[in-house]
């Protein structure tokens, strides 16, 4: 077999072997992305109890501003009371008690209703609480677990870029530019073999003195279909 061709063979299955790693890494980080996911979602299911909570309790504060303000008001109107000389004036005033004294009940109301939703939410934010505290705690689990997974990726990884980096200054400049051209696009089935007289990038049968010029691998061939550059495995095989 022709010197450049093995070296090529040999390049493509190193780099065949550094982006096998390439799912494994985007795996990881789905697993790590997907509890962050949740984290996110419960933070921020958090913050929204939380922010209901202050503005309820904002709105009882009010309420009760207002009943302090009402009483104020029915406390003055008793004293005006004592002052009435006529049946018109006396109506009017009594009117105006009753006014005061729908506002207060509606007050009283809207403050126990409003006590109550918080307590209901109190209820939840310590559950999402709880939840959150055990999220994390998985996921710095996952990410312990994780990091170990990456730490001997990487370095198997460097291993493989440093066994190319060697391969990559043995072979002929021109022979590694025209394989990384055909990578470009080819990707990892830049250099592919011929079985049963078929291009395995494109899968198209060969011509019979195409197919007998990579038998005898004394030339780098090109797949005169897709352009990858052929070989194969073994004669034996194939006969």
């Amino acid at each position: 077999m022709n010197k450049h061709l093995k070296e090529l063979i040999e390049l493509a299955k190193i780099d065949q072997a550094i982006d096998s790693y390439t799912p494994k890494l985007e795996a990881i980080n789905k697993k790590v992305a997907k509890i962050q996911k949740k984290i996110d979602a419960a933070q921020e299911e958090l913050a929204n109890l939380q922010n209901d909570i202050e503005e309820n309790e904002a709105k009882i504060k009010s309420f009760e501003e207002q009943l302090t303000l009402l009483n104020e008001q029915l406390a003055d109107n008793a004293k005006k009371a004592k002052n009435i000389s006529t049946e018109k004036e006396m109506k009017a005033l009594a009117v105006e008690e009753d006014i005061i004294k729908e506002k207060m009940t509606f007050a009283n109301e809207e403050i126990e209703r409003l006590q109550r939703v918080n307590e209901t939410k109190k209820e939840l934010l310590a559950e999402v609480e709880e939840k959150l505290a055990k999220l994390k705690e998985e996921y710095e689990a996952i990410e312990a677990e994780t990091a170990k997974e990456r730490e001997e990726i990487d370095k198997a990884k460097a291993e493989l870029f440093a066994k190319r980096e060697a391969l990559s200054r043995e072979i002929e400049q021109k022979v590694l530019a025209f394989y990384e051209k055909i990578r470009k696009w080819a990707g990892n089935t830049a250099v592919v073999p011929v079985k049963k007289q078929a291009c395995y990038g494109c899968y198209m049968k060969l011509n019979d003195k195409t197919y007998a010029e990579v038998i005898k691998g004394d030339e780098i061939v090109n797949c005169p279909h897709c352009g990858r550059i052929l070989y194969i495995e073994s004669v034996t095989e194939e006969a």
